[in-house]
């Protein structure tokens, strides 16, 4: 049986094609510049790659070229083997807590939810319909990534704000990432050969973007983003948490708005704010190696703010069976692990030298015999997606 895996951005496609239930990976690619110039097509299958240079002006058409790409390049024999089509969707809201069966009214409530997530929802919805338009009668499934967080108890998702901003405009935690969180949650739980309902895991989803999660017995009791993507720890980018008066503060400081304000702590924060030369961890380290201070800072800033999250997880879950790294850098920056890892001694773990430095592998990296397992288990949001899509439609 074949699913698609879609993220639909507001200029770009993303698709995986999926063989299920054994989750091989058949194809995947990815439509550019969706209604600007220049757009084009890239499609990975068999070891190879291909690119073509081809107008996109809407989300139709891009995803009119994908499907007849996989029929030309023999990727697949009919469009009749695809049974379903799975897409992210950034924002659910508090209307869903579950991935879902598309219809009339679950678009309606992924619209209504738009001001939440207006650069994502829209064009979320966008590649729904394309689909539907070119895959009529083939079930469309929404996997929201807030929905995992929905599980959260009050005090944790309630700001201590005027009540009625919640009644009013939904002000509260959501948390992100939620596929991300929820995949390895599952998948580490498999590898510590317990039942999720008995593990409790807290994940580390640390790539440009960066949310960290509570799981106890396979439900999100916290994490680290809230309203927005921008709470949390600091990030490629992003600020993390920061005291709210800065912003009216540097507003009043420098003759700016209040959103120009907040688009620096968006853009022109975290690795990149502190360090002045890069929001990529891989310029930070080698520029740290040569003695440069505030590069040094930016990462050491960001693990103390992993360290305190895991600290306060561990006492709202009394107690940790597994501290999971995943993510672009979680998987990939043995150096990262072990700066936040030698922070988490009074866990009694410890992590191992050799054994971390491995990139993008299932493996335990701390010491044998330690209280508490130090792992990274690659993410793979669009299986869970998959996973999803065939659970609904079944």
């Amino acid at each position: 049986m074949i699913i698609l895996a879609v993220n639909a951005g507001s200029s770009s496609l993303k698709f995986q094609v999926l063989k299920m239930p054994d989750e091989t990976l058949v194809a995947s690619g990815v439509c550019e510049r969706i209604g600007l110039d220049d757009s084009n097509f890239a499609l990975k299958f068999d070891g190879e790659k291909k690119t073509f240079d081809q107008p996109f002006p809407t989300h139709k058409e891009a995803v009119e070229f994908l499907l007849k790409a996989l029929i030309d390049e023999q990727i697949l024999e009919s469009l009749d083997a695809i049974k379903g089509v799975g897409h992210r969707v950034v924002h659910g809201g508090e209307a869903f807590k579950d991935s879902v069966k598309v219809d009339d009214a679950v678009k309606r409530a992924i619209d209504d939810v738009s001001d939440l997530a207006p650069l994502h929802n829209p064009a979320n919805l966008m590649g729904i319909e394309a689909f539907e338009s070119a895959l009529p009668g083939i079930p469309q499934v929404a996997v929201f990534d807030t929905a995992f967080h929905q599980t959260m108890p009050k005090e944790a998702y309630m700001y201590a704000t005027p009540y009625e901003w919640y009644e009013n405009y939904r002000v509260r935690k959501y948390g992100f990432h939620g596929t991300s969180h929820k995949y390895v949650s599952e998948r580490t739980a498999e590898l510590l050969d317990k039942p999720l309902k008995d593990t409790k895991i807290i994940v580390l989803h640390i790539g440009n973007g960066a949310s960290l999660c509570a799981v106890d017995g396979g439900e999100s009791i916290d994490t680290s983003m809230g309203f927005t993507p921008l709470a949390g720890i600091s990030m490629g980018t992003r600020s993390g948490d920061v005291d709210p008066a800065i912003i009216e503060y540097i507003a009043m400081k420098e003759n700016r708005s209040i959103q120009s304000v907040i688009a620096d702590l968006n853009k022109r924060s975290g690795y990149l704010g502190v360090s002045e030369i890069s929001s990529d961890s891989r310029d930070l380290w080698a520029a740290s190696d040569k003695g440069d201070k505030k590069a040094h800072l930016a990462i050491l800033k960001q693990a103390k703010m992993i360290a305190d999250y895991i600290g306060a997880y561990v006492l709202a879950m009394n107690g940790v069976d597994a501290i999971v790294f995943t993510a672009g850098i979680g998987e990939n920056a043995p150096e990262t692990r072990a700066m936040v890892a030698n922070r988490l001694h009074y866990l009694g773990t410890e992590i191992d030298g050799k054994k971390n430095q491995v990139r993008g592998e299932e493996v335990v990296i701390s010491k044998t015999g330690s209280a508490v397992k130090l792992m990274v288990v690659p993410t793979n949001e669009e299986v869970m997606i998959a996973r999803d899509t065939l659970r609904l439609i079944d």
